[in-house]
């Protein structure tokens, strides 16, 4: 068989594309390898918290600095990205990441860690904007679900990837922090060939109809008139899920500390990686669902998953914990995904990283914000009543979002 015959049989098992399908994969490895390191450091903050002297309030306020870096980056990317091109800002997307690194490695205080978390959140707001929709260039219109569905799983894969791979390299290997911020350099590099060699035309790279749209290069982003319904409902239900996986990537490992009696960094890491494996794996499970419907499921595991957050931190319950992580997971999982590809179906490619901008903009605000207030609260009030407060907070919006999803649906099937 030719290499030419195998290309045409992977475009017909597609539907047509305009690519062979596993362009569309790798296309999706930028995504992975920007989100491994984006919780990379998760399970190495109990060890900078030891011999660096600093408490819960810090440690969120270390993570809010990714989500500032994150926001800001968002205020740019999408924008240009749809102006002139995906390429142009991912690659240096991938350096900035790569800086990081390097800074990650030889963290001797705060600010250092400050700092490395500030460029690994510029970098993941480019590509969380120019990144993801370059997976949908590349997989042409005859497969925006597919996109949608790769594009978002990259995303939490990488997220789960790298807390446990961190994890287990810290407790095997000598010098902790060198050694996984090494390890995750290389899939940066491997993500720089792709991206080099990514099969993206003239019309993919920010060229096509409505490229380059009004307004300036730096602004709040948006979508085209008619899509703000879609994107409001991809943000009720995103936002929660986004939020409760943040706060159980903030201060996860001290619940663990508390509950199990353990500052393990594998284990906080395997925790991170079943939350985010749980997010990969439903959206696999609900991608033939209706976009309403997977909003509406998405809503209620993150309801359930913060119930099961406070149970686990008023009873001690690992089990109950666990839980929590797992349907964290999956309401996150089902919001993204949901939001996606309600943004795919309705918003033209030569807008659509500005409109994943605004998607992510939306919910990483209250993710930076909200765990924050409970780190400050659980170091003034006790873990327990912090913890207990954040999660009843959390599951009153997730359920408000639900409403508005379910409300949303019955206005489209009283429409139709």
């Amino acid at each position: 068989m030719t290499t030419a015959t195998a290309g045409e049989r992977a475009r017909e098992a597609v539907g047509g594309g305009e690519v062979p399908v596993r362009w569309v994969w790798l296309a999706a490895w930028p995504v992975t390898a920007v989100f491994v390191l984006s919780n990379a450091a998760t399970p190495l903050y109990v060890l900078w918290q030891r011999e660096m002297g600093f408490g819960r309030g810090t440690l969120t306020v270390v993570f809010a600095c990714y989500i500032a870096g994150l926001l800001g980056s968002l205020l740019v990317s999408g924008i240009v990205s749809d102006r002139v091109g995906r390429k142009p800002v991912l690659l240096p997307a991938l350096g900035l990441a790569l800086v990081a690194c390097l800074v990650f490695a030889t963290a001797g205080g705060v600010g250092a860690l400050i700092a490395a978390r500030l460029c690994t959140g510029i970098a993941v707001g480019a590509v969380v904007s120019a990144g993801m929709a370059a997976v949908t260039d590349v997989a042409g219109p005859a497969r925006r679900r597919l996109a949608a569905l790769l594009a978002s799983c990259a995303m939490v894969f990488g997220a789960g990837l790298g807390p446990l791979l961190a994890g287990v390299l810290s407790e095997t290997l000598p010098g902790p922090a060198v050694t996984v911020f090494a390890v995750e350099a290389v899939l940066l590099v491997s993500a720089v060939v792709v991206v080099v060699r990514m099969p993206v035309g003239a019309a993919h790279e920010g060229r096509g109809e409505g490229g380059r749209g009004a307004g300036g290069w730096v602004r709040v982003p948006g979508v085209p008139r008619g899509a703000g319904g879609q994107l409001g409902l991809g943000i009720a239900v995103f936002a929660p899920g986004i939020t409760a996986t943040s706060f159980v990537l903030s201060l996860g490992p001290s619940l663990l500390a508390g509950l199990l009696g353990t500052g393990s960094r594998v284990v906080s890491g395997a925790l991170a990686f079943a939350m985010f494996l749980s997010a990969t794996g439903v959206q696999f499970a609900v991608r033939r669902l209706g976009r309403h419907t997977v909003l509406a499921y998405g809503a209620g595991a993150t309801a359930l998953g913060m119930a099961a957050l406070v149970l686990a931190v008023r009873t001690g319950s690992v089990a109950a914990l666990a839980g929590a992580a797992l349907l964290a997971g999956a309401g996150q999982g089902m919001g993204q995904l949901g939001g996606l590809s309600l943004l795919n179906s309705a918003v033209p490619g030569a807008r659509l990283a500005e409109a994943n901008a605004a998607l992510n903009v939306g919910g990483y605000l209250p993710a930076g914000l909200l765990p924050v207030s409970a780190g400050y609260l659980s170091d003034a009030v006790g873990l327990t009543t912090g913890a207990t407060v954040f999660g009843t907070v959390l599951a009153g919006l997730a359920v408000a979002g639900g409403g508005v999803v379910l409300l949303g649906r019955r206005r489209v099937s009283s429409a139709t």
